[in-house]
């Protein structure tokens, strides 16, 4: 995670976003360490403050000074590959979601973190390719889950083509299949339809997506098309997929009256447990119970995601995991 400060976009934000954090940051320590991005040496003891003064374990966060635009690590951090019982931790260039937003220290994160002291004997493999780690979903086995409107826009690779993702995907990670979703993106979403707000495995047999039973949302038609597709797709083994839907938290909106792209499926796996976002809804039980049933083992803990989503993303938008093994001990 990248902990917010006033150059960041939540500057309008920040008491609330920090408040978050400390959440978020308390509810993974139970769990894992956390790799804590800070932007100086004097946030980092200012963070560290806010942090004990939460009665929270600062043995448990390992905190690393690197310069960054905005907090995004899911989009910016690097995606781990297990190649032949070998680590790698590969680093995708990052455009800021098409050119939108300023991004040039966002897109050195990863050779940033190459240099600190803190990682295993892994690879760090840098790509030439612009992708964002929101953009695709794995099921842990053989298959890939991503969105043409994201994947194909012509301001990240105008030059490849479906073709080209996935003899990439299958070359890099061991990918046999690519589900691409035709229809996408939240209203309010800026990354052009990253799937980790609409569709994510639970496991290579369980979609869990965003759904929508309300006619009278703008989000009706495209949502269901999106249950409709889903309802298409085989796994590797050839049967249908297990799907459970996430009804859409009512329309939520910022300051300026836009609609923000609020949704359950931006989960983050943990060990032993799942975060959920949750947005004081009348949907948020629903949407516990649900992914309660599609994670049996795990603690299913809700996380306040209303301050998160001011800035159009959510729980799994703000973290990377990095599985056992990439840290030192």
């Amino acid at each position: 995670m990248a902990w917010p400060h006033a150059d960041t976009d939540w500057s309008d934000n920040l008491e609330a976003i920090e408040h978050t954090y400390v959440n978020v940051i308390a509810a993974i320590i139970r769990h894992e360490k956390v790799v804590l991005l800070v932007a100086d040496n004097r946030l980092r003891e200012t963070v560290r403050t806010k942090l004990a003064s939460h009665a929270i374990d600062l043995a448990q966060i390992i905190f690393v000074v690197i310069s960054y635009d905005d907090t995004w690590l899911r989009d910016t951090g690097p995606l781990t590959v297990m190649n032949n019982d070998k680590i790698e931790l590969h680093d995708f260039r990052f455009n800021g979601w098409g050119g939108k937003y300023d991004a040039h220290q966002d897109d050195n994160i990863c050779q940033a973190l190459a240099k600190e002291k803190i990682f295993s004997a892994v690879a760090f493999v840098r790509h030439q390719l612009i992708m964002e780690g929101g953009s695709i979903d794995f099921d842990g086995v053989s298959t890939l889950l991503t969105t043409r409107q994201c994947l194909l826009s012509t301001t990240r690779n105008p030059q490849k083509q479906d073709k080209d993702y996935e003899a990439l995907f299958a070359r890099l990670f061991g990918v046999k299949q690519v589900h691409w979703i035709e229809h996408s993106e939240l209203i309010g979403d800026d990354t052009d339809g990253h799937i980790d707000m609409l569709a994510r495995f639970c496991d290579s047999d369980t979609i869990a997506y965003s759904s929508c039973n309300d006619q009278n949302d703008p989000q009706f038609e495209t949502l269901s098309r999106l249950a409709d597709e889903l309802a298409r797709l085989r796994t590797a083994e050839n049967h249908s997929y297990h799907l459970v839907p996430l009804p859409v938290p009512s329309a939520r909106f910022n300051s300026s009256g836009q609609r923000l792209p609020a949704s359950y499926a931006n989960f983050l796996v943990i060990n032993d447990a799942v975060l959920v976002p949750v947005y004081n809804d009348e949907n948020d039980l629903t949407a516990l119970q649900a992914l309660t049933k599609c994670f049996p083992g795990r603690e299913i803990i809700g996380i306040d995601a209303s301050a998160i989503i001011q800035q159009f993303g959510s729980l799994h938008c703000l973290t990377m995991q990095l599985p056992a093994g990439v840290l030192k001990a």
